[in-house]
């Protein structure tokens, strides 16, 4: 009978299924693997081997257990052991999809750190003298251009990039490709780049920004050069290539832009997601409200 297959082969059939079928990307798949590993290690200790063995109250104590973590990473851990039993139901491999009513916890979104349109600008303000000062002006300009996550940046190929149409295409989470604009700043500073990037090359290489050895730059390169020109300018030094990415979001929908046309941009399959910016907007403006506003406050 097939609900006598193991945990194990279990785990493994359906991480299979998430690669080949629903094609999700590296990063999901280890934390996926880490996650039902936890939870195999916890059913193991229990004396429990077979699938068709796991019942809801086992999911509820792991969950227990597992209470010292964070909410945001309990959640996941449930989220991940859902998609895992549903798969097990609708490949007939259980009976019924045991985890089916067991609620996720709430969890608080907090709201995103950004910069200011000040502190962007400063920021970007790069002294253009060495092809490197060009290549992280253009890395820079094309990020807050664009919110592109780090990891899309730094593998995006110079074909991917349409200067003439101003627009870069992106693969992105679970290989989803999109197309996004780019403005003028970012398509200008681009040009200089390509114009002096054959200065750091080594070897020929398609990838668009390269480091000093010529090969393609590391997300750890970017973050080094980051940090560096956030203390030398002065910046908060906690801000992070995603706050970047943030900041890109709620500039445009305090300007006015479309949720939806924001969502396309980031690359959100979830609406919700997207939506966390209007409650950064909501909060600066109350902010600015209650500083400059002369009757925000009774004396």
């Amino acid at each position: 009978m097939v609900n006598i297959m193991n945990i194990n082969d279990a785990i493994e059939d359906f991480i299979s299924y998430c690669i080949f079928e629903k094609g999700l990307s590296d990063k999901t798949i280890n934390s996926y693997r880490n996650d039902l590993n936890i939870y195999k290690d916890y059913l193991t200790d229990k004396s429990i081997t077979k699938v068709s063995s796991i019942k809801p109250t086992h999911i509820k104590d792991f969950l227990k257990i597992r209470n010292d973590e964070k909410t945001t990473t309990i959640a996941h851990n449930l989220t991940v052991i859902k998609n895992f039993h549903l798969y097990l139901y609708k490949q007939n491999i259980t009976k019924e999809n045991i985890s089916e009513f067991i609620s996720r916890p709430k969890v608080k979104k907090s709201i995103p750190k950004v910069l200011s349109i000040e502190d962007v600008d400063n920021l970007l303000e790069i002294k253009l003298e060495t092809p490197f000062d060009y290549r992280n002006k253009a890395m820079l300009e094309l990020m807050y251009a664009t919110g592109l996550r780090i990891s899309e940046l730094i593998n995006l190929k110079t074909n991917d990039i349409d200067l003439l149409e101003g627009t870069v295409i992106v693969m992105g989470k679970g290989s989803k490709e999109r197309i996004i604009p780019i403005g003028d700043y970012a398509i200008d500073y681009l040009k200089k780049y390509l114009d002096v990037r054959y200065k750091l090359l080594k070897d020929q290489t398609e990838y668009l920004f390269v480091n000093n050895h010529g090969k393609p730059i590391s997300r750890q390169g970017f973050f080094k050069i980051l940090k560096k020109l956030l203390h030398e300018k002065g910046l908060n030094e906690d801000a992070s290539p995603h706050t970047l990415r943030h900041s890109f979001a709620t500039h445009l929908i305090n300007r006015g832009a479309d949720l939806r046309s924001v969502q396309e941009m980031l690359g959100h399959s979830d609406i919700t997601t997207t939506k966390i910016y209007t409650e950064v907007s909501d909060e600066l403006v109350r902010k600015e409200y209650n500083e400059y506003h002369p009757r925000s406050k009774e004396n």
